[in-house]
Formats: structure tokens, C-alpha cells, sequence
């Protein structure tokens, strides 16, 4: 090689560049060396963060430049406009924020639903925590509620949240795997970090697989402050309650939908909007009086804690609708800058360490991401209430300001804008005092007691789910002595929960174990337990396939569509050819799409018609007999009448019939033997019922391969 080739400086230039991550020790930007990184500088154990702490700073700067133009987190979302309006005054003896207190009042509002780790191209049913922001255009100035579908978050002080994201992210040697937590890093990073179990939990359950969007709950995560008209303070939680209910998919259907449809969560949320449906939530709080701070076993500060409802009711004060898509992704969704600092007069911080860095870091982001300090100023960001001020040029300077006069006080512009007296932010009065230190509260140590309380509150079907999720990650897992850390902690969680994960993955059971904590179950934190999630259980904008062939009973269709459309279902014809079914019995009905094109992942229930002529042609098609066997494995309602009883039998599915044409239900599986005008009402409305409780839990499964 020539000693002036251009490849081999290139060499030399990157052999230079390289950095081994293996060995030395920790320093900042600068080369100065550091002995903590876990804990933010602040006054006192629960005290504010101070701005001094450069190396708190200079990590959270640098990880929130790391992606151009890209969100770090949250990079793949969806969003949609609608309103928000109070039902009552009731908590105006609470708090100075109108938007809460007016039920006269209809607030405009964005809300941007997202997943967490994968990048923009990732798929929406991933196994991840979702993302629940809203932004409120109140008359007062914009306020963001920047929550997820998780009550609680993986860590407690915000200083560490890079370090958390990096360990869930690709691992950046091969970027892989993308939209993933199955893998070494973020295990290593929860065997060593105990604050993470409880979300941790969250993210093993079907929490992490929202059916869509619609059907998920959101939490503000954070202990924030109500603060009233005198100034008197009170802490406060939020939560949203959707009203089709709280859903999940399967961990299995999940990983098909990725392939069959990997905008599976965004197509639905637009769809139903289109469609008329639109999703709705109920907005609830958790009030928690000053003087009773300190009355709880864990502390109010802590994001990995949550308030169990048995201790603090969640009180219905709302309701929010979503009633318009954007029109354009780029300019709406994806431009919409969130900030956990835009708040109102009326609605405060609290000195939570994780809350703290979340309001340095939000306004940091939004400055490289969106080129400059005026993204203010793009629509989808811009408040209602008038914005008047003396911050001037920049990148993206869309107003004219108008004058001589960019500062205050002065005399040129007659003093203006001038400071107002009334309807102000004022920031809570509170002592502050404390030493400069790098501690945590010991308030904030207790890690495994929440994380159990979860565990005891699943039902046995959720708790199969979270076993097998947790041995479905450790098996992706490449080091041995990660998954014994892993096991470990779970041990301390709770001793069958690590027996169980550890004998699916061929390991040795921990040895005896002692909770941290016998607590009582919670209802509230079972999908499937708590009757406030699905009091209004219904079919409303369920999917419903309709497997069919040529020779199929046309009017049986048209009769059940019609019926199920009425409820509020979508109803798709499915069939191994496009175009027009010609019906057995006369007449035609056209297929919406073919059997080879789609998969039952996608819809929420089957039913398969009469036809005798068509169940000849159905019966010896792979993709019909799977797609049925399929849905019956996934313990979805499965619907058939006349010949079509028959294709359940080739997909391996026992079905009892009544030879009178009655209607049959038997795990979920409602059959008649009648067909064409004769259908009985009654068999829509067995199946209607089944199609809204979802799933067939207690259906054995066992002897159907899909």
C-alpha cells in the first residue's frame, strides 16, 4: 500500500476516534473524573434539583442531541385532535385551572400516542410502554400532560434516564434489535438497578400490548400539585380511563401483526376517527391533602410508586374526545413539541427527582429537534391565549414583531407588554433548605414491595402471561449470569414468580425467598379483574372476519352484517378470491379481501357461514382452516352456522351443535345449524356477547395447532 493512501489515513482517523468503553473510569465531557452518576445534585435528600449539577446537565444535553432529527424516545407515534370539558366545578376548591373547573368550557386538545424504544420505521405492537400525551389549549396557555399507558416509570431520578434508554435501545455495537427489550443490555441494566422491577412488571404484562389505542389507559406517572385561588396546595395524579374499556392482544399475536400489519395501532385510531367512532376517556385524579404527605408506606416523590386506589380513590372530573385526524403527519403529529413544564396557573411541580430533569431536558430536545427556538410557533404548538413577549429571531421566527422595544422595563413602547396582576402563573411557596448533596432519599428505597403488590393482583391468566414474557426476554438473553441476576431479583419480588421463570428457561430454582411485603391484592390493577375497566364492555368498532368462498350463503351474510353493523361492529368479508361470491342460493356479495392477504391477528372474532358448496372449497384451503384454528387458539369468539360447522371440525375445533337449529355457546364457540333467513337472533346475540368480553379465557387450546 503507498504510504500516502487516503484509505490508510482514513485508518489511522478512525483507529484514533475509537474509545474503549471497557475500562477507565467515568469522566464528563470535559475529562473530569466523576464518583457518582446516580443521583442528581440537590437540597437536601427530598429536596429540588439544583441547576449547578454540570454533570446532571451535560448528560441529559448530550442525550437529548443524540438523534437527528428523530425523537430519542417516542419516535414512533400517532396523533389526533378532539376537546376536553370537566363535568362539574367541583374541583375548583382544588385549583385556579379553569380548563378543570368550567364545565361550560370545551378545551381544544392534541393527543400523541406512542411507543418508546423502537425508531419511527419500528412496528406499533411491540412490547413497550406507551406513550399518553396531551396537549390542552386552555385560555390560560397551553398544558401539556405528558403521561404514559404505566403509572409509574423504571427509574427515580431523571439523571439516570439516559442510562436506562441506552440499556433498552439497540445495543450499539449492531443496532440490534430494534423495538426491543428482549436482550442483553436493558437485563443487565434491571439485574443491577432494583428501582426498575415494579415498571419492569408492568412491562412483562399485557399492559405493554394495548389492543389499540383506544382501549388503553394513560397515567400522568408523577405526583404533581393542584394549587387553589389562596394558594393552597394539594397533590395530585392523573389518570385517563378509556371508555371502550382496557384490552390487550396476545404476546404471540403481536409478533404477527409486526409482519402482517406493523401499523396496526395507528390505522385503527384514524380509521375510528373516520369512521365516526370516536375514542373517548374519562380523566380522573387522585387527591392527596398536603398535611397527609407522609402518611403512606412508600413516598409521594418516588415515579416508581403508585398510589393504590384502595388507599386513594381515583375521582371521575372529565371527559376527553377525539374527533379529527391531522392532515398532514409531518406538520402535526410529528412536529407537536410536548413539555412536562407547560403548566397553568393552577397546576404545579413537586420536587420529584425524575419530574425535575424531565423539566430541563423536554425544552432541550425540542431545540435540536425542531432547528431553533421558535417551534412555538408551528401550529399544532401554538396556543390559543394571546402570546405577547420580548424574545425575538431565531431559527423559525414566523411573527413580525412589531417596535422599537425588545426588552423591559421601558418607555419607548409604553411599558408593554406589561406584567399582569391577575390570572398569572405563580409558582407554590415552599421552604426549600438541605445540604448540596448526591442522595437519595432513604424514603425511596423499598423496590420490591409495589412490584409484589402487582404480582398478587393478577389473575391466574395474567400472571401466566407475565411468566411466560419474562422467559421469552431471558431466554434472548446471551449471558448466564445476567439471567441469574435477573432471577435473583425476582426472587426478592416474589419467590414462586422466580420459580416459575426460572424452570421455563432450563435454570435452577432460587433458593428460599422472603417478600419484601404481603400486601393485599388491588382489583384496580387487573385488566381483567377490575370491573371499572370494562364497565362498558361492548362491540363497538370490533373486527369482525366473515370467511367465504363461492357458493356461500349471501343472505345469511347480509342478515348477520347487517345485524353486527347495527351494534357498532365492522364486519369484512374475507376470501381465497377478490371480487363478487356468487351465493348458493342466488344472488352475489363481494369480498373485501383475500384470505392470503390477511390473517385473524387482525380481527377480534370469526364466523363462518352456511354454504355447502362453499365449506367443498374452504375446507381444502390452508389459509382458511389456519386462519380459524388460528383465532380459536388466540381464544377469540368463533361463530357458525349451517354447512359452515363444518370447517371448524377441519381446523381441529370440537364443536357441539343442537340438531333443532338452536343456538349453541360453548367456550366461546356459538353454533346453529340454521342458515339463510331462518338465522336466529338469538345467535347474534350469543355472539355479539362473546365479542365483547373479548377473549375466552378459560377455552382449552391445547390440542389446536396454528
Amino acid at each position: 500500500m503507498p504510504a500516502n493512501d487516503p484509505s490508510d489515513a482514513k485508518q489511522h482517523q478512525l483507529d484514533d476516534a475509537r474509545v474503549e468503553r471497557d475500562s477507565g473510569f467515568l469522566t464528563t465531557q470535559q475529562g473530569v473524573r466523576v464518583d457518582h452518576t446516580d443521583n442528581s445534585l440537590r437540597a437536601g435528600p427530598r429536596g429540588p434539583t439544583l441547576l449547578e449539577d454540570f454533570h446532571a446537565r451535560e448528560k441529559l444535553t448530550h442525550f437529548d442531541h443524540e438523534r437527528i432529527p428523530e425523537r430519542v424516545v417516542h419516535a414512533r407515534g400517532a396523533g389526533a385532535y378532539g376537546y376536553f370539558e370537566p363535568y362539574d366545578d367541583s374541583l375548583a376548591e382544588y385549583t385556579a385551572a379553569r380548563f378543570l373547573t368550567e364545565p361550560d368550557t370545551r378545551t381544544p386538545v392534541f393527543v400523541r400516542f406512542s411507543t418508546v424504544a423502537g425508531s419511527r420505521g419500528s412496528a406499533d405492537t411491540v412490547r413497550d410502554v406507551r406513550g399518553f400525551a396531551t396537549k390542552f389549549y386552555t385560555a390560560q396557555g397551553n398544558y401539556d400532560l405528558v403521561g404514559n399507558n404505566f403509572p409509574v416509570f423504571f427509574i427515580q431520578d431523571g439523571i439516570k434516564f439516559p442510562d436506562f434508554v441506552h440499556a433498552v435501545k439497540p445495543e450499539p455495537h449492531n443496532e440490534i434489535p430494534q423495538a426491543a427489550s428482549a436482550h442483553d443490555t436493558l437485563w443487565d441494566f434491571v439485574s443491577l438497578q432494583p428501582e426498575t422491577l415494579h415498571a419492569i412488571m408492568w412491562l412483562m404484562s399485557d399492559r405493554a400490548l394495548p389492543r389499540s389505542y383506544r382501549m388503553m389507559q394513560g397515567f400522568g406517572v408523577h405526583t404533581f400539585r393542584l394549587v387553589n385561588a389562596e394558594g393552597v396546595g394539594t397533590f395530585v395524579k392523573f389518570h385517563w380511563k378509556p371508555k371502550l374499556g382496557v384490552h390487550s392482544l396476545l404476546w404471540e399475536e403481536c409478533q404477527r401483526i409486526s409482519g402482517a400489519d406493523p401499523d396496526f395501532n395507528r390505522r385503527d385510531l384514524w380509521n375510528a376517527i373516520e369512521a365516526g367512532e370516536f375514542p373517548e376517556w374519562e380523566l380522573g385524579v387522585q387527591l392527596v391533602p398536603e398535611d397527609k404527605e407522609f402518611d403512606f408506606e412508600f413516598d409521594l416523590l418516588d415515579a416508581t410508586k403508585l398510589i393504590p386506589e384502595d388507599l386513594v380513590p381515583v375521582r371521575p372530573v372529565g371527559k376527553m374526545v377525539l374527533d379529527r385526524n391531522p392532515d398532514n403527519f409531518f406538520a402535526e403529529t410529528e412536529q407537536v413539541a410536548f413539555h412536562t413544564a407547560n403548566v397553568v396557573p393552577g397546576i404545579d411541580f413537586t420536587n420529584d427527582p425524575l419530574l425535575q430533569a424531565r423539566n430541563f431536558s423536554y425544552l432541550d430536545t425540542q431545540l435540536i429537534r425542531l432547528g431553533g427556538p421558535n417551534f412555538a410557533q408551528i401550529p399544532v404548538n401554538r396556543p390559543l391565549a394571546d402570546v405577547r413577549n420580548h424574545q425575538q429571531d431565531g431559527y423559525g421566527q414566523h411573527r413580525i414583531p412589531k417596535g422599537r422595544v425588545a426588552y423591559r422595563e421601558n418607555t419607548l413602547g409604553a411599558g408593554c407588554p406589561a406584567l399582569a396582576n391577575e390570572d398569572v402563573f405563580e409558582h407554590y411557596t415552599q421552604s426549600v433548605e438541605g445540604e448540596r448533596i448526591r442522595r437519595r432519599s432513604d424514603t425511596f428505597k423499598d423496590h420490591y414491595t409495589q412490584p409484589n403488590l402487582f404480582w398478587q393482583s393478577m389473575t391466574e391468566v395474567e400472571g401466566e402471561h407475565i411468566v411466560d414474557a419474562f422467559a421469552f426476554e431471558l431466554d434472548k438473553v446471551e449471558s448466564a449470569e445476567i439471567k441469574e441476576g435477573v432471577i435473583a431479583r425476582l426472587n426478592m419480588v416474589d419467590g414462586q414468580l422466580a420459580i416459575r421463570v426460572a424452570l421455563q428457561l432450563g435454570m435452577a430454582p432460587p433458593g428460599s425467598s422472603a417478600p419484601a411485603g404481603l400486601v393485599d391484592p388491588s382489583s384496580a390493577l387487573s385488566q381483567l379483574e377490575s370491573e371499572d375497566l370494562h364497565v362498558t364492555d361492548t362491540i363497538v368498532t370490533r373486527t369482525i372476519a366473515v370467511i367465504a368462498a363461492d357458493g356461500v350463503d349471501v343472505r345469511g351474510i347480509e342478515n348477520l352484517r347487517e345485524a353486527l353493523t347495527e351494534r357498532g361492529a365492522t364486519v369484512e368479508i374475507l376470501a381465497p378470491t377478490a371480487g363478487k361470491l356468487h351465493g348458493g342460493q342466488g344472488g352475489s356479495i363481494d369480498a373485501d379481501r383475500r384470505l392470503q392477504t390477511t390473517a385473524s391477528v387482525l380481527y377480534d372474532a370469526v364466523v363462518v357461514p352456511c354454504g355447502p358448496d362453499a365449506m367443498e372449497v374452504l375446507s381444502d384451503n390452508g389459509f382458511a382452516i389456519h386462519f380459524v384454528a388460528e383465532a380459536y387458539r388466540h381464544k377469540k369468539p368463533i361463530g357458525a352456522f349451517g354447512a359452515g360447522i363444518k370447517l371448524l371440525a377441519k381446523a381441529g375445533i370440537t364443536a357441539k351443535v343442537a340438531d333443532d337449529a338452536d343456538v349453541v355457546t360453548d367456550a366461546g364457540v356459538i353454533t346453529t345449524t340454521a342458515a339463510e333467513d331462518t338465522l336466529p337472533d338469538d345467535f347474534v346475540t350469543a355472539f355479539a356477547d362473546a365479542v365483547a368480553h373479548h377473549r375466552v379465557w378459560d377455552r382449552d387450546t391445547t390440542s389446536i395447532s396454528a
